[in-house]
């Protein structure tokens, strides 16, 4: 390494606050993939600062970690800064219909948490492991219901100018899987306006959708669905038709639960994982005439998302 090494010059500048060679995939529901050349934590004003600071001087690539539910990172790992957040971005307020939440907030703790507020509007939430940060980078869904739904507005700041803006839920652009957030911004905090609702239903709303994830999807090292649905149809229905329930490569199989889900042994190779939805998407087109997009965010793998 050179002296102008962006990962050594982040490192000078975030001193204690960074960690060198820490492994990715503990910190990922597929608890597979390689380390980060560098992992700071965000948990306060502070650290904000001082990570946007590292970053705009240094040009150090960035990855968000989240709750890892919605990543892979490849086992060659992660060649730059990786970031995860806690400390003040790990709280909640609740204020009449308006709800404020840190981006570590996972979602289900979310759900639960406005639903002993008896407020209405992200019991759906329960179902998607992932944090108020991914959520909104991605406009996380299920159910029948999405982030955009509630969302009135999110803190964002660009890592790589230092911008700190409150953008709308319009400026956020939210789509189908989909935000005008970037791989060098980061969600600290979102804001959303919800219902006045009855604690006993949405509780019991929540129940069933437990219950529901329980008996359609797997447990175990998976990252949820792997493709996005097409237009019209299902992902899961497409890669079933085309027999490949239970298709296996290396390490990594798709799930004979739901088709759209695809899991890793214990000890497993990221890179099977990646190897297996290549080999799925080629197979699902060349059978079904239809091709796969990834919903799931792959690290380290050349060119794709």
């Amino acid at each position: 390494m050179t002296a102008t090494d962006p990962v050594e010059a982040a490192a000078r500048l975030l001193g204690a606050r960074a960690r060198r060679d820490v492994p990715v995939g503990p910190m990922t529901t597929y608890r597979v993939g390689g380390p980060a050349a560098l992992l700071t934590e965000i948990n306060d004003e502070a650290d904000v600062a001082a990570v946007a600071d590292a970053v705009t001087s240094t040009g150090v690539g960035t990855l968000l970690i989240g709750r890892g539910s919605n990543l892979l990172v490849a086992d060659a790992g992660f060649p730059g800064l990786a970031i995860t957040l806690g400390g003040v971005f790990a709280d909640v307020e609740v204020a009449d219909v308006a709800v404020y939440a840190g981006a570590a907030v996972s979602l289900p703790v979310l759900a639960r948490r406005t639903a002993a507020a008896a407020l209405t509007g992200l019991e759906w939430a329960v179902g998607v492991p992932g944090s108020v940060g991914g959520a909104v980078r991605m406009n996380a869904g299920g159910h029948g219901s999405d982030i955009s739904e509630t969302l009135v507005a999110a803190r964002v700041v660009d890592l790589a100018t230092g911008d700190d803006r409150h953008l709308s839920k319009d400026a956020l652009a939210l789509g189908y899987r989909a935000s005008s957030v970037r791989s060098h911004d980061v969600v600290l905090s979102a804001t959303f306006a919800l219902s006045p609702g009855d604690r006993a239903a949405s509780e019991a709303q929540i129940a069933d959708i437990v219950r529901w994830r329980r008996e359609n999807q797997p447990g175990g090292s998976n990252a949820g669905s792997v493709f996005t649905n097409p237009p019209g149809d299902s992902a899961g229905r497409l890669i079933d038709a085309a027999g490949l329930k239970g298709h296996r490569v290396g390490s990594a199989y798709v799930s004979p639960k739901h088709a759209n889900f695809f899991q890793a042994d214990e000890g497993g190779s990221a890179d099977d994982v990646v190897a297996l939805i290549e080999e799925v998407r080629q197979l699902v087109e060349d059978r079904m005439g239809v091709r796969l997009e990834p919903e799931l965010r792959l690290v380290g793998v050349g060119d794709r998302r």
